[in-house]
């Protein structure tokens, strides 16, 4: 099949040809069409498809037939979890749509936000933001969608790790009843699957891949290594194989300055990208290394969807994820579109139950690579599968409870046991044995007197009289 086939006008064509592509993917050739035949759809893809285009392409197809947009209102919102892929959507609608009269923008946090309020006052025929920074601008009455035509929830199952739920529910408030809603996702959870119920209406689904799977196109192995010896050993790999454009992940924001730095004193270009970052220099860092300026960027999993590079050649994970699916996430950075790519891990043995978790996970064996000069102390000890995750303990039934709900059935009362006999001063019998200390009474004429004004000044306690005692005068 060619793009030629997915009634897409000629504008479209010429660009999508100048960007080099002729054949579809196949979550192209499926979400395409169902997309511009206006069918709400709900695609999985892992990372590297062509899940971008296959959204953006039908989407100025749309919309290059409709009405202009008015001021302050989009016709269509993509929704994305991180800035850096709101900066990929936006880029491909920019490629793909140069030829239409279409107006588009990106919004995001951390910049400034009297910019983009000034770009959204013509109105925008499609906006790509995330979500906090698109109720930030709806609060200031930048934006509305009363003319809205298409959602689209990019990567919606990150947004929900990310912990977007909330927003997302708020931005639902917002829109039309009636629009068309794209879902895309690298998997189809149980999470996702509770969204889409009060998303999208009879849905085309589409499955390209199976959940939580690697492109055959990524060759991965994993160098068991110590600690202490990553960094010297990832020096010697970048240097021993002449590696060029090197993506490398860590788990700590600290960890990818300290090994960028520490890359830098070697004599090998390269630069950190995080969440402590600023904006702009967080697009300076991945705008130079597109364009070679850079042979290493260290990045947190912040950026493992958020990177899209034409033909990136190596990913290094200098730490293995906690999560396991992120692991598939990372290096799907690589092996895009059908090239080859080459994934790599630095394996401690303090990783171990995170190897065995992505390995269980993905259903394979990692092959290992022990490098002379290299060799552990500590030793990794071999992988496991067929191991499944422990499932959280289900809390006790209450069995009167139970009892109650189950029909027939009466509860089992337990009776309490009898109480010890009181005396007339409200303790058991067995504390008649102890002597009671009396009370004692204030003395002074501070106590006495604060006594008196106490009971003057309040009300509401009742006054008593003392009566002194009386004495015998007959001595």
């Amino acid at each position: 099949m060619q793009f030629s086939q997915l009634n897409l006008n000629d504008k479209i064509l010429k660009a999508v040809e100048a960007a080099g592509y002729t054949t579809p993917t196949p979550i192209q050739a499926q979400a395409i069409p169902a997309i511009i035949e206006g069918h709400d759809v709900m695609a999985a893809a892992q990372t590297g498809t062509g899940k971008t285009a296959g959204f953006t392409l039908p989407l100025l197809e749309k919309l290059s037939q409709g009405r202009i947009a008015k001021s302050n209102q989009a016709r269509a919102l993509v929704l994305t979890p991180t800035r850096e892929l709101a900066l990929q959507v936006s880029e491909s609608v920019e490629t793909y749509g140069k030829e239409l009269p279409l107006r588009s923008t990106v919004v995001y946090g951390g910049v400034k936000i009297n910019p983009q309020m000034q770009r959204l006052r013509k109105g925008v025929d499609i906006l790509v933001a995330t979500p906090g920074r698109l109720l930030d601008l709806y609060q200031q009455n930048a934006i509305r969608f009363d003319d809205l035509e298409v959602l689209v929830l990019d990567e919606a199952d990150r947004m929900l790790d990310m912990g977007f739920i909330r927003d997302i529910k708020k931005i639902l408030t917002l829109l039309p009843a009636k629009r068309q809603n794209l879902l895309f996702s690298a998997t189809f959870s149980n999470e996702i699957r509770a969204l889409a119920k009060g998303l999208v209406h009879n849905p085309v689904e589409i499955s390209v891949t199976p959940e939580n799977s690697t492109a055959e196109t990524v060759v991965q192995s994993i160098y068991p290594v110590d600690k202490a010896s990553k960094t010297r050993l990832l020096i010697h790999l970048i240097k021993e194989h002449a590696w060029y454009q090197l993506l490398v992940f860590t788990r700590t924001k600290h960890g990818a300055n300290r090994l960028a730095t520490q890359l830098d004193k070697h004599g090998i270009k390269a630069a950190a990208i995080h969440g402590n970052k600023s904006q702009n220099a967080r697009i300076r860092a991945l705008n130079e290394f597109k364009e070679n300026k850079l042979q290493v960027l260290v990045a947190t999993d912040i950026a493992a969807r958020g990177i899209d590079i034409d033909q990136l050649p190596h990913v290094v994970n200098f730490d293995l994820p906690h999560v396991s699916e992120d692991y598939v996430h990372r290096i799907g950075r690589t092996g895009r579109a059908g090239c080859d790519g080459e994934a790599i891990s630095l394996v401690c043995a303090e990783e171990y139950k995170e190897l065995v978790g992505i390995e269980n996970l993905i259903n394979q064996i990692l092959p290992r690579k022990i490098l002379s000069g290299f060799e552990p102390q500590k030793a990794l000890p071999e992988s496991k599968l067929g191991i499944k995750k422990k499932k959280p303990k289900k809390p006790k039934k209450n069995k009167t409870l139970q009892a109650i709900q189950e029909p027939g059935s009466k509860p089992e009362v337990k009776t309490p046991p009898k109480a010890k006999p009181e005396n007339r001063n409200g303790g058991s019998q067995k504390d008649d044995t102890k002597p009671r200390r009396p009370r004692r009474k204030p003395q002074g004429n501070n106590a006495k007197g604060k006594s008196a004004e106490n009971r003057s000044d309040n009300p509401s306690r009742p006054q008593r009289s003392r009566r002194r005692p009386k004495t015998n005068n007959s001595n």
